[in-house]
């Protein structure tokens, strides 16, 4: 083949490698972000080598500029310069979930809650926990219970009050928001039309 035409040496050499190419990098690097640049940077690196005389085999030099380049991609994303991280909290993080620290208190305040509970009369704690447990609306609340509404909305902010008082008397703050997936403790008014 003549040295004169590059083209027809990548078209007929190099391009019927690109598939399994992109199928090499997916398969072993399935995290690398940009795979065109990198399948770029090696065709740019073959055609360098190619004309300094180094490839005598352009599949196999192709494979391997490919795979040291996603290499040194992964070594490069490793290293974090103090200089570079305005905030820690815009490092990348592996896992979401809270830590010991978080879960130890978060598991404390569910314990001070079912205590909390717990201490509250019969009636006023079956309405509670059929409502906060199991999301029974104050209309199936009654209906299970065998009383009024009112009595249902009068034993909810009794037994939230007294709950507040529990959590208060332990210095445990209260103004924490329920949360917006959650139907609101008490029902709205009807709206009449």
């Amino acid at each position: 083949m003549p040295e004169s035409d590059p083209t027809r040496w990548f078209a007929e050499e190099i391009q019927p490698h690109e598939a399994s190419l992109r199928s090499y990098l997916r398969g072993m690097f399935p995290s690398l972000p940009d795979i065109d640049d990198l399948v770029q940077e090696s065709y740019a690196r073959l055609i360098h080598a190619r004309e300094a005389g180094r490839v005598s085999y352009a599949k196999a030099f192709l494979f391997t500029t490919a795979r040291n380049l996603a290499l040194d991609f992964f070594r490069r994303r490793k290293i974090v310069t103090i200089e570079s991280v305005a905030d820690i909290t815009d490092l990348p993080v592996l896992e979401e979930r809270p830590d010991a620290i978080e879960s130890i208190n978060h598991q404390e305040e569910l314990g001070m809650l079912a205590a909390a509970v717990r201490a509250l009369p019969d009636r006023c704690r079956q309405v509670l926990t059929l409502r906060l447990l199991y999301g029974l609306s104050h209309k199936q609340i009654a209906v299970e219970l065998g009383i009024s509404e009112h009595t249902v909305k009068a034993q909810i902010a009794k037994g939230m009050r007294r709950c507040a008082e529990y959590f208060s008397e332990r210095g445990v703050p209260t103004t924490r928001q329920p949360s917006p997936a959650k139907e609101p403790l008490t029902e709205p008014s009807p709206v009449s039309p």
